[in-house]
């Protein structure tokens, strides 16, 4: 019998003696998709691990080690051989924390370095109610404290020279952002999870208008510097992979009901919106930077829940780009090669925003422009498709936990997180289809899922209204 088989058919026998790393190592690590014929492999061994969100950096600059993020801590894969280590130890958790005081317990990464391999993560202090700043080293261990932030500040990014985080906090004593988090039936506390209550929290956040301050301190000497002062939400913060000096944030609430996507530089000027809505209910966001650094990528629907592209607009040229794709070819997340030939999406289920009733599938985008024949403007948009391809079939996956895809730096995998196991891993699928693959090596990969997972992710599908 095939080794796979055998681990498919014991799984249950031993689940109930073995410890949660034990049986997660008796999860299947490799199969065929029945489906697409692309090979999926488990990344992970540890339960609850997960990937970076889709638009931060996990790679060290030589493209040879990839940062994760499980209970224990902060962990390193070397990309050549996926053997993984520990690199920052999470301390253990009190007792009784859930929510949005579970999550910020810890230490939390927040990007990997594009200069030197160092991992920049935060760790709050429950004591004093403020975070630091630290650095790791992706090849020694070693770590650095860079900055004490002052109360209720958070930093969430770093500049290309590594010399400058950004982040926000509320003045006063109003109201923190995810106080009152609600966590999905079925799915886990994480940060790449949607609460059950988005939309409401996403309404009342905006209309709160807390006055913010939008702030960059300098990690060699702890200075910070304002850089607005707001009673609008600022969130999803993320500097340029290519300028220092530049920043791109989003005025953050319901989509339809702000102008999202903003970039400023770091002494305070060029306070700019990248993209104007025109039509009512039209919405931009989900916004992540090309690899160069040249181009503003973002989810553009026009309108909302209609009619879907990923729109891009070049910092340089001024030039704006739309690849049009179909409702079940929209995804929560897109991402991209640094060549621009291949994109990718994670999907999503039918309580997402373009409701998609087959929309649940990790896919990889081949982009073509189209021909342009007749009035062509400089300022207008240069029309594109994307043509799709299914490389998983995620409909064993709960969609609140958001897969965000990438690339690795080879372009060879797309690697994501999945609950399809009960449990998040990080997981990778191969682009290119498998080559005669074993019959014993073709699995249905919801079935495949369903096994080890019995709990069906349907019933779970409910109207995010994320946007």
């Amino acid at each position: 019998m095939h080794r796979f088989t055998r681990v498919v058919l014991s799984a249950f026998v031993f689940s109930a003696t073995l410890t949660p790393l034990a049986l997660a190592q008796n999860l299947p690590t490799s199969w065929v998709d029945k489906d697409t014929g692309h090979r999926v492999i488990r990344l992970t061994n540890e339960p609850g691990s997960s990937g970076f969100y889709f638009n931060v950096n996990a790679y060290t600059p030589d493209g040879k080690e990839m940062v994760y993020n499980a209970p224990d801590g902060i962990h390193v894969m070397d990309l050549a051989t996926r053997k993984t280590r520990l690199l920052v130890p999470n301390p253990p958790r009190p007792e009784n924390t859930d929510g949005a005081s579970g999550l910020r317990l810890g230490v939390h990464t927040i990007v990997v370095g594009k200069k030197t391999p160092s991992v920049f993560f935060s760790k709050f202090d429950a004591a004093t109610k403020t975070g630091s700043v630290y650095s790791a080293n992706v090849y020694t261990g070693a770590i650095k404290k860079l900055a004490t932030l002052p109360p209720r500040a958070n930093v969430v990014t770093v500049n290309a020279d590594e010399t400058l985080a950004a982040g926000t906090y509320i003045e006063g004593k109003g109201a923190d952002y995810g106080e009152h988090r609600v966590n999905p039936p079925g799915v886990k506390p994480g940060f790449l999870v949607q609460p059950q209550n988005k939309g409401q929290m996403m309404e009342q956040r905006l209309a709160a208008h807390l006055p913010l301050v939008l702030f960059t301190i300098n990690l060699q000497t702890g200075k910070m510097t304002t850089l607005l002062h707001s009673t609008d939400w600022v969130n999803h913060l993320l500097f340029s992979p290519s300028d220092p000096t530049l920043l791109m944030y989003c005025h953050e609430g319901p989509w339809q009901k702000v102008d999202r996507i903003w970039m400023i530089h770091t002494d305070g000027t060029h306070n700019t919106l990248i993209h104007k809505r025109t039509m009512a209910m039209e919405i931009a966001g989900h916004e992540f930077w090309g690899l160069d650094g040249q181009t503003i990528w973002y989810d553009w629907q026009y309108p909302k829940g209609e009619d879907f592209f990923l729109a891009g607009y070049n910092l340089q040229t001024h030039k704006r780009t739309a690849f049009h794709m179909q409702r079940n070819e929209w995804s929560i997340h897109f991402n991209l090669t640094k060549d621009l030939d291949l994109f990718t999406g994670d999907g999503g289920d039918p309580g997402q925003v373009a409701k998609a009733p087959d929309g649940e599938w990790i896919e990889l985008f081949h982009p073509e422009m189209l021909k342009v024949t007749g009035i062509n403007e400089p300022d207008f948009w240069q029309p594109g498709v994307f043509h799709a391809e299914h490389l998983v079939n995620m409909s064993h996956h709960n969609y609140r936990l958001e897969p965000n895809v990438r690339f690795s730096p080879d372009k060879k995998l797309v690697i994501f997180t999945s609950n399809m196991f009960g449990d998040s891993y990080v997981f990778a699928v191969e682009v290119a289809k498998a080559v005669n693959p074993s019959a014993s090596e073709i699995h249905s990969t919801p079935a495949l899922a369903k096994q080890f997972n019995p709990v069906d992710p349907t019933p779970l599908h409910t109207p995010a209204a994320k946007k």
